[in-house]
């Protein structure tokens, strides 16, 4: 089965896995964001970011190129990483392979809750789930 990018659900929980963090205060949560940052402005990329621990924005940045509709993207994507603890990459991919529509087997709506990838969920090893990027 084709799926998205040609990512299979099985490799990204794995890569969550390797993603998985000793600890993730305030401190670490600003350094993730200023990597992005300056990997964004390396690059050149028109990219908005954001950190988020729990509900608290920790860090947020707008390169030049980005758009005010990047903050409701973000936001969409935020929401679905908060309720399923998983990347949105995930989430549509898992959904692709299941052949449904995440939309409806989760009684959402795409205004509300995206699953086009770029959120991933910030896990710790002691304390699971605690933020998104």
């Amino acid at each position: 089965m084709e799926t998205t990018g040609g990512f299979t659900s099985t490799q990204l929980l794995i890569e969550e896995q390797i993603l998985t963090l000793s600890s993730l205060g305030a401190t670490e949560a600003l350094e993730i964001g200023e990597i992005a940052k300056s990997l964004g402005v390396a690059r050149n990329l028109p990219i908005a970011t954001e950190v988020r621990l729990g509900d608290w924005i920790i860090y947020h940045v707008s390169l030049p190129g980005s758009k005010p509709e990047n903050d409701w993207w973000m936001s969409r994507k935020a929401r679905t990483v908060m309720l399923k603890h998983h990347s949105t990459m995930y989430e549509r991919v898992s959904a692709e392979e299941r052949g449904v529509d995440w939309h409806k087997e989760n009684n959402l709506l795409d205004e509300t809750h995206a699953i086009h990838g770029g959120g991933l969920p910030l896990i710790t090893k002691n304390e699971g789930f605690v933020g998104v990027f």
